[in-house]
């Protein structure tokens, strides 16, 4: 049994799409950022940073969301989230994680919360330089794509699958969203026709993206 400690639309959503797709039991326990409990004593003991996800795994917590897709497919294998260790694939699977994570998540961090960086909001050339860091990320991933795909290891789904349709859903209110890519679009059609997704949309009342 996992515990998954997750807030609606946030960093917890690629990690609540693997175990939709596992299909292994788990328990969901909601972390209200409205009544702050990111911050509250009980949540912090399981996880310092006050950031969702957190996933305890036999009783024990763990953190980071890239890090959590590695964990789970690596204890199912079975299910094929993951390349096989040693393969070329496997190689790429680590890249498209990383880079996700380090590139998307790092910037979104940022473009959410001005405060990281020390301001109230953004100044223009800074929210200038997020923007283009954010879509240089959807071209090369675009590209990728367009020649490679439908999925980002071609034929296969994999977490790493799972980790970019959350990011492509927050890029919804920017002023160019991931869907303004087509082969980026066509990505996201076949992710949020699959029953993880439709499952997750009902559960965590995600109507804003749902198809």
């Amino acid at each position: 049994m996992y515990t998954l400690y997750y807030s609606p639309g946030t960093a917890s959503i690629a990690v609540h799409l693997v175990l939709l797709e596992l299909g292994v039991p788990y328990q969901l326990e909601l972390v209200d950022f409205d009544r702050k409990l990111q911050r509250s004593e009980p949540y912090l003991r399981l996880n310092p940073l006050g950031q969702v996800p957190t996933l305890l795994i036999d009783g024990q917590p763990y953190a980071e969301s890239a890090a959590l897709l590695m964990m789970l497919a690596d204890r199912h294998p079975e299910a094929r989230l993951a390349p096989p260790p040693g393969t070329a694939r496997r190689n790429e699977w680590y890249q498209w994680l990383v880079f996700q994570s380090n590139v998307l998540g790092a910037s979104f961090r940022n473009w959410f919360y001005p405060s990281d960086l020390g301001s109230a909001e953004h100044l223009p050339a800074v929210k200038a330089a997020l923007q283009s860091r954010v879509e240089g990320a959807w071209e090369r991933l675009e590209k990728h794509l367009a020649g490679h795909g439908p999925y980002l290891l071609g034929d296969e789904l994999s977490t790493a699958d799972l980790q970019l349709i959350m990011y492509m859903r927050w890029s919804r209110n920017m002023p160019r969203s991931a869907l303004d890519w087509p082969a980026l679009k066509q990505f996201a059609k076949l992710l949020r026709e699959r029953n993880s997704w439709k499952q997750l949309c009902d559960i965590e009342k995600l109507d804003d993206w749902r198809e």
